[in-house]
């Protein structure tokens, strides 16, 4: 056989770029194994395991935890219990965080403003919920210096407010610095420019800052909600477990560990995770309009 005959009956190799593309996503492709395999283990499993057995009750139909649910005012109202605290303490956090980020942005010591700000995430929740109880108690500081004022005592724990106060201490750090990666990314250049153009501070913000942190707010509003929302602590140290601070996450608790209903918990759990999902899916579905909102808002 002649060597003309070998070389045609050998297969044609790629090209150089296609096999350093090969090569390449090959790589990526082993990286990623880790990270899908822990999302797997973590999230994937747990959730498909806890779906299906919410769906297995101690006694009825396949629906029977969750007709209880519904069926009953005790379960259904920890929906709304949890949107109440939820709701407004992610938007506090998240909107109060703007003009905190707009105004640290300019200073010049902004790390150590930086660091006394986000304290509150080192703590954790119970130890705030510690410190407030010790505060803001019937015994604590604050009422005592009301009392020499000769003002009664405020309320201020064992209710909605403390919790609410809870939920702002520990979540504010989070938005905030969030808010503030979303702000020192927005070239300054673009406000420069509008300021040479005779634009006023307040045009500059609303058609400047707000559209270009339209999409993080959004994505801020998301993770707030879902850190707020999943409240279990605050809710049991600072409020009124059986009253008006009775969230969802205890009905889920109290299923698993004091009836030991594992089915029913399971089904809680999942109509808590639905309702994030469902508040999530709108936020994202709104940040065109958010954007919409923070470029006509200027207008006026």
């Amino acid at each position: 056989m002649t060597d003309r005959a070998i070389g045609a009956a050998a297969p044609e190799r790629p090209p150089l770029r296609i096999r350093l593309a090969l090569r390449d996503l090959d790589g990526v492709t082993l990286l990623a194994v880790p990270a899908v395999l822990f999302v797997l283990a973590l999230f994937v499993y747990p959730f498909l395991y806890g779906l299906i057995l919410s769906f297995e009750p101690k006694a009825g139909g396949w629906l029977a935890n969750y007709r209880k649910f519904f069926s009953e005012p005790f379960l259904y109202d920890t929906v709304w219990t949890t949107f109440r605290l939820a709701v407004p303490a992610t938007l506090i956090n998240v909107f109060l965080s703007i003009p905190v980020a707009m105004r640290v942005r300019r200073l010049q010591r902004r790390r150590v403003l930086t660091t006394i700000l986000v304290v509150p995430i080192t703590l954790g929740t119970v130890l705030i919920a510690e410190g407030l109880l010790t505060y803001l108690g019937p015994q604590g500081w604050f009422n005592r210096t009301l009392a020499l004022f000769g003002i009664g005592q405020v309320r201020l724990v064992h209710n909605y407010m403390g919790v609410m106060l809870s939920l702002i201490m520990s979540g504010f750090p989070f938005t905030f610095l969030l808010t503030l990666s979303y702000v020192t990314g927005i070239d300054p250049s673009l406000e420069q420019a509008a300021s040479t153009l005779g634009a006023p501070p307040r045009a500059r913000f609303w058609h400047i800052i707000m559209p270009l942190l339209a999409q993080g707010l959004a994505i801020n509003l998301c993770l707030s909600f879902v850190q707020t929302f999943s409240v279990f602590p605050s809710a049991v140290l600072l409020g009124a477990p059986a009253g008006e601070t009775r969230v969802i996450s205890i009905a889920a608790y109290q299923a698993a560990y004091e009836q030991y209903d594992y089915s029913m918990a399971s089904a809680v759990a999942m109509i808590m995770g639905f309702a994030q999902l469902f508040v999530i899916l709108l936020i994202l579905a709104g940040r065109n309009l958010l954007y919409r909102g923070a470029v006509g808002g200027g207008k006026g």
